[in-house]
């Protein structure tokens, strides 16, 4: 409509450019008239060259790389390239005379003919006629080389790691996925925020949390205040989660979902634990029952995970050769992880159904399963694997006293041991608990009662809650007055979930440890970089 009011009708509409589209060659070179090409194109990366099989031999070809190993002829070397863009690297046949800094780890330019190869590792090859190296690099301290390293090695050096393919991969796999969430919130009309990451509370209570402080006390600060109470006149952390203020928002624009960085001082050295990590966290608003959110978590999970499996990165990760990424969890098996994302209609059983079924399993089990006390790895496990067959598995209202004070308390049943709350957390085979969600209690009272149970609300701001007028808010102390307040003027029903974007990331790469799928990793003990 705007092209015929501007007399511009005639304009056909700009073609999108995709990652598989191939460039037809304008030069007036010695190209044939209309021979599909990428010719005088610099900004192709490896993956795409490696995908065009053309009849003919194309001159003129550009190739942007990193040298991943040099094997040597008598007048020729036998050059492969990696840029990050594919598992699989470019083989360049470059002559012996025009090979001098050719060394592993060098940044290249070649440039010349994309012929069909007589070999069988790819389709065609570059036959180089002119070198630029562009960045050296000696072969003997490069300490990536061709041969294998372990995980643990190649953790010691995070700035150069991500060189490595199967790093590349990863890298890209995180990139893709994070396009796919965001699609899929904008589809269901989520508004993406981006809550503070320096908070005034520990949103879950367990005191695994960073403080905050300058590095230096401020000039003219009070000498008698410690560090931490300068900057901001009170200690202040690094968040732990985000969800606090994603209710805030969710009072605001309506559903709202965030991807950010959290902190948690956990002095734990496991393969599931990092120091610092991404959370993916959603809030909706005037949501009146859990299922809304399990199932908003679920569609979530299958969306994706049916978007990114068609993709090459992916399709990349479950074809990958023995000798790539020997340390994750077998093709087969990662394929199978994909599968059970995709499939429909999750399993939900209680916290008290899962205990029954473990309780008849008890002789299998280190630490016995007792109602009242929370899922040990070893319970989860089983039951992802028996209940789910294959699929991720909801477990929901746990009991009370060992979840949140935020969440909201499930009826009453006198059939149960005791309180429980509307909550759940989502197994995964192998990997146990990826998310974790509730609604939220959004009444005042019965907020502040569970906060003095849980003991996170001082004395001074129960009594001045007591007290509190029309005439506005209060000043009690409490780094959760505010928190309160939400619930004061108009509060809806209003639930969301957390989900551990790292782990999910691990579970979907067969990565082994969540050390590994962190381009640069903080985990106790350790902060290289």
């Amino acid at each position: 409509m705007w092209r015929a009011a501007l007399g511009l009708a005639a304009w056909p509409a700009r073609r999108p450019v995709t990652i598989a589209r191939v460039f037809r060659c304008s030069s007036n070179t010695n190209c044939a008239i209309g021979r599909r090409c990428i010719s005088h194109h610099t900004n192709q990366s490896i993956a795409q060259l490696l995908q065009w099989k053309p009849a003919e031999k194309a001159d003129d070809v550009v190739v942007n790389g990193y040298v991943r190993s040099v094997r040597s002829m008598k007048a020729h070397r036998f050059v492969s390239l990696g840029d990050g863009s594919s598992l699989a690297p470019l083989q360049a046949l470059v002559h012996t005379d025009q090979a001098q800094g050719l060394a592993v780890g060098a940044a290249v330019r070649l440039t010349g003919s994309w012929v069909a190869s007589p070999g069988n590792s790819q389709s065609h090859e570059l036959h180089a006629s002119k070198v630029e190296v562009l960045g050296p690099s000696d072969p003997k301290t490069f300490p990536i080389q061709k041969k294998y390293q372990t995980p643990e090695y190649l953790r010691t050096m995070p700035h150069l790691r991500p060189r490595t393919p199967l790093q590349g991969l990863l890298l890209r796999l995180r990139s893709d996925a994070i396009a796919s969430l965001t699609h899929f919130f904008a589809s269901q009309r989520f508004t993406q925020t981006h809550p503070p990451i320096i908070t005034s509370s520990d949103c879950e209570g367990a005191g695994e949390v960073f403080a905050v402080a300058p590095a230096a006390k401020p000039a003219g600060s009070d000498s008698k205040k410690t560090p931490d109470d300068t900057f901001f006149r009170s200690k202040k952390y690094l968040t732990v989660s985000t969800q606090l203020h994603l209710e805030a928002l969710a009072q605001s624009v309506g559903n709202v979902w965030t991807l950010s960085p959290v902190f948690r001082a956990e002095q734990s050295d496991t393969s599931r634990h990092l120091s610092e990590f991404y959370m993916l966290e959603a809030e909706m608003s005037f949501v009146d029952d859990l299922e809304t959110v399990m199932d908003l978590t679920e569609n979530m999970l299958r969306s994706i995970s049916m978007c990114l499996f068609a993709t090459t990165t992916v399709q990349e990760l479950l074809s990958r050769s023995a000798h790539i990424g020997s340390d994750l969890a077998p093709a087969d098996e990662v394929k199978r992880r994909w599968e059970g994302l995709m499939q429909p209609s999750w399993p939900r059983i209680t916290y008290t159904e899962a205990i029954g079924m473990l309780q008849q399993k008890a002789e299998l089990f280190t630490l016995r399963p007792t109602w009242g006390a929370g899922l040990q790895s070893e319970h989860e496990k089983f039951l992802a694997e028996h209940v789910g067959g294959g699929k991720p598995v909801f477990v929901t209202n746990y009991p009370r006293d060992i979840k949140a004070f935020y969440m909201l308390e499930a009826r009453s049943n006198p059939q149960l041991p005791g309180a429980t709350v509307e909550c759940f957390d989502l197994l995964v085979p192998e990997l146990c608990e990826i998310a974790g969600g509730s609604m939220r209690e959004y009444r005042l009272q019965p907020l502040l009662d569970a906060m003095r149970r849980h003991d996170v609300v001082t004395p001074a701001s129960e009594i001045t809650d007591k007290i509190i007028t029309s005439q506005g808010s209060h000043t009690s102390g409490s780094n959760l007055d505010w928190y309160v307040d939400l619930r004061r003027w108009g509060c809806p029903p209003h639930g969301g979930f957390g989900l551990g974007f790292d782990r999910l990331l691990s579970y979907m790469a067969g990565v082994q440890t969540v050390r590994d799928i962190v381009a640069f990793p903080r985990w106790y003990g350790r902060c290289d970089c």
